[in-house]
């Protein structure tokens, strides 16, 4: 399993295929039958292995504690370390119409010359370092438009087109991964802000003291590394739209806060005597449900009810079938181009297997099995086993959510997102015949979960695709006990 560390944007230019400058790089690593990408920096040194202190850690018995050095910059290379399994360049070579496969294995302490798109094996995981594109290509969209084909999506999407022009708060609801920052961005250029800049903040990503200081900013000497004053982000959104995503996460003295932001459009710096106004349009996302938040006094009511001026539900992947084959083409076409190869077809067999699967993680989910299946697949066809789909996962289990008056939306509105609300007595009775078992289940993939990290539960957490602050609920629900610091393994 890798730890993925957010070490800032950057690009670099490839050899056969320039890639615009405003586009950076990231490092996708395929190990222990997933994905997992990592923004590179513009320049400077980002060090791979299974020890924690490296900036990418791959925790995989193959790689060594050290294994290699990426260098960036005006040039990529890799650096091998010693490494015990070696490091190994694989890069397709085209001779006249036929193209070969030339693997090179670096001899260690020299660097070596790379290229985006370029595999490389650090003992038996694959690396590839990849163009990192805007959060529409991130959730396997095309840029600028998404695709929508559902019924169902078309009338979100249709119904999101008249909110957009509106100055209402938006509440967007859906499991992780189902494209809830896709439609907030298509909210944000369809509004009067398209021109104003959009900011997505992860409310879980950043502790509270980190938190209050990004979103509201800070004077100078507000504290101790407080050496000039600076905005916070909400400032900077100024006549544009700001994405609150993961909301749910958000620490109670932050929801306070935010709630005074929202009812004076106006913003206190940490350490300052005067508040500020802004102009911001707020889209939030969550896949909790807030109405049992609020219930059970862990989100505020007043904040929930400025919030959700309208709530939108996004339907999970797995019911919204006819969307899977193109977004399956979409993602592959754009992984191949970034590896310098013509776009694979999907046989139909591949395409059955996609439909059939439930993809709990939804978009995600699928964009990372079809990116490692462009990777490894060898022809010109995608077939099912390059998938290497886990078939005994289970598909999320079903949350039963009454509306309750804190979220009923018009009439109007009502009629015509209508179709998109589950049927609350039969999801209920869909739950409470299948709680057991997907307890059961659940709780396995949380314990295995751990194992695979050495028992460190952020690493765990980002693994399930999962906030943490849910997972470390979620251990104290199912009777796990919580690791104790400094038992896991480097």
């Amino acid at each position: 399993m890798s730890k993925e560390r957010d070490v800032a944007g950057a690009m670099s230019p490839r050899k056969d295929a320039q890639i615009d400058a405003q586009h950076a790089l990231e490092l996708a690593v395929f190990a222990g039958g997933r994905v997992t990408r990592h923004p590179l920096p513009a320049e400077g040194r980002v060090s791979l292995g299974r020890s924690k202190e490296n900036d990418v850690q791959i925790d995989e018995s193959s790689v060594s504690r050290r294994h290699a050095i990426i260098h960036l910059g005006a040039r990529l290379a890799i650096e091998d370390l010693g490494s015990a399994n070696g490091t190994r360049l694989r890069r397709e070579r085209s001779a006249g119409p036929t193209t070969k496969l030339l693997e090179l294995q670096l001899e260690p302490g020299k660097t070596t010359e790379l290229a985006v798109g370029d595999a490389v094996n650090l003992g038996s995981t694959l690396i590839v370092i990849l163009p990192r594109e805007g959060a529409a290509s991130a959730a396997g969209q095309a840029p600028g438009e998404p695709i929508v084909r559902d019924p169902a999506m078309q009338r979100l999407y249709a119904l999101a087109e008249r909110v957009a022009a509106s100055p209402l708060s938006v509440l967007l609801l859906g499991e992780t991964g189902a494209g809830k920052e896709v439609l907030a961005e298509h909210i944000h250029r369809r509004s009067p802000r398209a021109q104003g800049p959009f900011l997505r903040l992860n409310c879980a990503a950043l502790a509270e003291s980190l938190l209050e200081s990004e979103l509201f900013g800070h004077e100078k000497g507000a504290f101790t590394s407080a050496g000039q004053a600076k905005p916070g982000l909400l400032e900077t959104a100024e006549k544009g739209t700001v994405m609150l995503d993961e909301v749910g996460e958000l620490p109670p003295g932050i929801q306070v806060k935010l709630l005074r932001v929202l009812e004076d459009r106006k913003v206190m710096r940490v350490g300052g005597l005067s508040p500020r106004p802004i102009d911001v349009r707020f889209v939030s996302a969550t896949n909790r449900d807030l109405t049992a938040e609020v219930k059970r006094g862990a989100f505020r009511e007043d904040l929930f009810f400025r919030l959700n001026g309208i709530a939108l539900t996004i339907p999970p992947l797995r019911a919204r079938v006819s969307e899977i084959a193109p977004l399956a083409r979409t993602i592959a076409e754009r992984t191949a181009s970034a590896l310098g190869r013509r776009a694979p077809a999907l046989a139909p067999e591949t395409l059955a297997a996609l439909e059939a699967h439930p993809w709990p993680g939804n978009i995600r989910e699928l964009r990372n099995v079809i990116e490692r299946a462009v990777v490894l697949a060898g022809g010109d066809t995608l077939l099912p086993e390059h998938l290497l789909l886990d078939t005994a996962a289970p598909p999320p289990p079903v949350q039963p959510r009454t509306p309750t008056p804190l979220e009923a939306p018009p009439a109007e509105v009502a009629a015509l997102a209508g179709p998109l609300s589950p049927d609350p007595a039969r999801s209920a009775e869909a739950a409470g015949g299948l709680r057991g078992e997907l307890d059961a289940i659940e709780r396995r993939r949380i314990v295995d979960a751990l194992e695979q990290c050495a028992g460190n539960q952020t690493q765990a957490a980002a693994l399930l695709g999962m906030p943490r602050r849910t997972f470390v609920a979620r251990l104290s629900a199912y009777g796990i006990p919580r690791p104790r610091k400094g038992k896991a393994k480097g």
